[in-house]
């Protein structure tokens, strides 16, 4: 049980590790503060649990086996990461023309739920979270072991652990706040990371 549990937890490093667009966005709402991202890391957490217990009563298995039902939950994620992208984009655009190029901006406060439900939103939206789930987690239980409970304790440790890997993202950007808070970088970071969010979105549109 125990190197299953290591081998676990390898596997989510490198799940975790590997850019996707739950990551810009944690960074991007840690921007704004520790509390924003943090919450943001919540959020996409519980996106994570929820796919992994879909995952543990074979509900999944009928999103990969519809075409239709992968396409539809593909566009409304691709959807999702447009208006995200979109809307960092814009912000950056109108904070230059209000904020010109003043230093030592520092971005609103957005509400807890606002950052939370940002993150669970874009976990939820994204068909291969669930798709990768029902693939990911089965392989893991150990053999003999109950297949439900064991896949929704997976899933349980899988995001309890991401909370943690994210939360060093969020520490990082806190801590180079002062560099980061700069008006001109902060345009340059939101453009970026808004471009990214668009392209992961039309990239996710027009996959087959």
């Amino acid at each position: 049980m125990l190197s299953t549990l290591l081998a676990f937890l390898g596997a989510c490093t490198l799940i975790a590790a590997s850019p996707g667009p739950s990551t810009v966005l944690i960074i991007k709402n840690s921007l704004r503060s520790r509390r924003s991202g943090f919450m943001t890391v919540l959020g996409n957490e519980t996106g994570v649990f929820v796919w992994g217990v879909v995952a543990a009563f074979g509900l999944t298995a009928l999103l990969a086996a519809s075409q239709l039902a992968y396409d539809v939950m593909r566009i409304v994620g691709a959807v999702v990461l447009v208006v995200f992208g979109v809307q960092t984009l814009w912000a950056a655009r109108r904070r230059k023309g209000e904020q010109g190029q003043a230093e030592g901006w520092e971005a609103p406060e957005r509400s807890a739920w606002a950052s939370y439900r940002g993150g669970l939103l874009l976990n939820l939206a994204n068909p291969k979270a669930a798709i990768f789930a029902m693939s990911f987690l089965p392989q893991i239980v150990p053999a003999g072991a109950p297949e439900l409970p064991a896949m929704i304790a997976l899933a349980a440790i899988w995001a309890v652990f991401e909370v943690g890997y994210y939360g060093v993202y969020v520490w990082g950007v806190g801590r180079m706040k002062a560099f980061l808070s700069r008006a001109r970088v902060r345009r340059r970071l939101e453009q970026v990371s808004g471009g990214v969010l668009v392209a992961l979105g039309a990239r996710l549109a027009l996959e087959s």
